[in-house]
């Protein structure tokens, strides 16, 4: 006698059940990412080779990071990733990264901070603040589209390609699959309007973090070449060079360079003020994805009844940092992502724990070296997704933004340095 559970109901089909050999195993889930891998490995390890091959030849501070996104911006713009490698290079773009962040943590104390005195404090936060709501005013007012310009802010306010890739997992969760990041291919979005107005195709996800990659690459590179002549004609003592260096400069390795072709001292200061910029990643993701929440809520309202379910107007679109997505589908994924990203409240973690000085040197100094090579890792994934032929034939307007970003905050920064420090 077949039980109720056997029988199916009528006009339904049972699913078919895989024999165990067939099933799908993690084994297979990781084979696919393999290839990517690889190659991600294969890169920054000859980015870690290379620059240390320039830091012998030149004498200059090279930052592998910035390496790494020459070489995935190469692969990228030649479309020399192959289709098998990359679900690898995506998966190295987001967990490896996101791992390369936390130990990043591990390098900042909030004695550190302390260090900085409530000037210095106040310079980087007002540089970050200005800088963010500037550059996103201003990029919108040169029709730069919202994504590109969001990830710019971002990216230029904060420090550079991680900050880019920490935001893009906050406000890029609720794309549809047309929207998807493709390492070293770009995505558009028809159809997306700014201010209820028909605009061009809007720059999918992984376009919009390309791009601002290039940005960040391309003008701090320029800083650091300029920055270390400014702080020499102006006379800036070591501590104000080293302030107004780490609150302007994008990434990381580019403060390290222009800082440390002044003096050791205004490294030492550079490095602190740069890494105060960082901790204010978490805030600034928090206050974006719940500006997102907002918009979505307002979204989510307008499209109600409609039968198309889209919005027409400016109730229809979600300009700014909110992202570009529309419909009813896109303001339920909104509402579904977290407010701050588990990674980033990690990296908090990170630095409360060093904060209470109970990690030996040893462990610090290991940490140190394993989040260099992961990030190095990692901008070779990321660097995947930019494209230089079409950032060219997009025209002045990506460009020019970066070089309104670039300005205002090396301007807002020499300004705060030469009043307050």
């Amino acid at each position: 006698m077949t039980s109720p559970r056997d029988r199916s109901a009528p006009g339904r089909m049972r699913r078919p059940t895989l024999p165990p050999d067939l099933r799908p195993t993690r084994r297979a889930a990781v084979v696919p990412t393999l290839p990517g891998l690889l190659l991600v490995a294969g890169a920054a390890a000859a980015s870690l080779v290379l620059a240390d091959l320039l830091v012998s030849a030149t004498g200059a501070a090279v930052s592998p990071l910035v390496v790494a996104l020459g070489i995935g911006a190469v692969l990228g713009t030649l479309r020399a990733v192959p289709r098998a490698a990359a679900p690898g290079v995506a998966w190295a773009g987001k967990h490896v990264l996101r791992a390369g962040i936390v130990l990043l943590g591990l390098q900042l104390s909030l004695g550190q901070l302390a260090g900085l005195g409530w000037r210095g404090v106040t310079v980087v936060l007002v540089t970050v603040v200005c800088t963010f709501l500037l550059t996103l005013r201003l990029g919108r007012w040169m029709g730069v589209d919202p994504l590109t310009r969001l990830y710019v802010a971002t990216g230029f306010s904060i420090c550079g390609a991680a900050a880019i890739a920490a935001m893009s997992a906050t406000v890029g969760g609720a794309r549809g699959p047309a929207g998807r990041a493709v390492p070293g291919r770009g995505t558009t979005e028809p159809g997306a309007t700014v201010d209820g107005d028909p605009g061009p195709d809007v720059p999918g996800d992984g376009d919009a973090v390309g791009t601002a990659l290039a940005l960040v690459t391309l003008y701090g590179t320029l800083a650091v070449l300029v920055l270390p002549w400014v702080v020499s004609a102006l006379g800036l003592s070591d501590a104000q060079a080293g302030l107004f260096i780490g609150s302007s400069v994008q990434e990381v390795g580019q403060v390290v360079a222009a800082a440390g072709a002044v003096s050791a001292p205004a490294l030492a200061a550079a490095t602190v003020a740069k890494l105060a910029r960082v901790v204010l990643l978490a805030p600034l993701t928090a206050l974006v994805a719940a500006h997102g929440r907002r918009t979505a809520r307002a979204v989510h309202g307008s499209v109600r009844g409609c039968d198309d379910g889209t919005a027409d107007g400016p109730a229809g679109t979600v300009d700014g940092p909110a992202g570009t997505d529309r419909g009813p589908a896109a303001a339920g994924a909104r509402r579904a992502a977290p407010l701050v990203p588990a990674f980033v409240l990690a990296f908090l973690g990170a630095v409360l724990v060093r904060s209470t000085g109970v990690l030996p040197d040893a462990l610090l100094s290991a940490a140190d070296v394993l989040q260099r090579v992961l990030l190095t890792a990692a901008m070779v994934a990321l660097g995947t997704s930019v494209d230089l032929r079409r950032l060219v034939r997009s025209g002045g307007r990506s460009l020019g933004l970066g070089a309104v970003a670039t300005v205002v905050a090396a301007g807002v920064a020499l300004l705060g340095t030469l009043l307050l420090a």
